[in-house]
């Protein structure tokens, strides 16, 4: 059932943003192995190269929320994707990455990319990337290839 939510880019540093990444960080390192986790902190989430964008519902409460970190030569990264328990299924993650391809496309970038984790509880989201557009790919940047805990996704904004 969708959840009423607005979407808007704001800053990691605040207390109920920075405990939905802690909530993140708890849940994923419960389905991943550490050294195959690539989290960023909060602090990096709030440099220059980032947008985070957060959803929260009618009465303000934080729902959800991804990142678009910037690379160079067109790159962009969607990064630090989760919505709450109680929220899964509602549509707030795909409007999150509405709201990242959104901003990508506006700056030029010519593709996003993504890593996620490999095991099954990672299904809603890869079912999210599909929906929104985006397909399997081998390992960017410096994310290791052959990895059984990681699987990435990319989406091409130019034609």
């Amino acid at each position: 059932m969708p959840v009423t939510c607005s979407i808007a880019a704001e800053s990691p540093l605040q207390d109920d943003v920075r405990a939905l990444v802690a909530a993140l960080n708890e849940w994923a390192l419960a389905q991943t192995p550490r050294e195959f986790t690539h989290h960023m902190t909060v602090e990096q989430m709030a440099a220059p190269d980032t947008t985070v964008f957060i959803a929260r519902d009618a009465g303000g409460a934080v729902v959800g929320m991804g990142a678009l970190k910037r690379h160079g030569q067109g790159l962009g990264e969607v990064k630090r994707m989760f919505t709450r328990p109680d929220a899964r299924g509602s549509g707030v993650a795909g409007r999150v990455v509405e709201a990242i391809e959104r901003l990508a496309r506006q700056e030029g970038l010519a593709r996003l990319a993504l890593e996620t984790g490999a095991v099954d509880a990672f299904a809603p989201a890869w079912r999210a990337y599909e929906r929104a557009g985006f397909t399997r790919c081998g390992a960017f940047l410096d994310y290791p290839a052959d990895s059984p805990h990681n699987i990435y996704y990319e989406k091409h904004l130019t034609t």
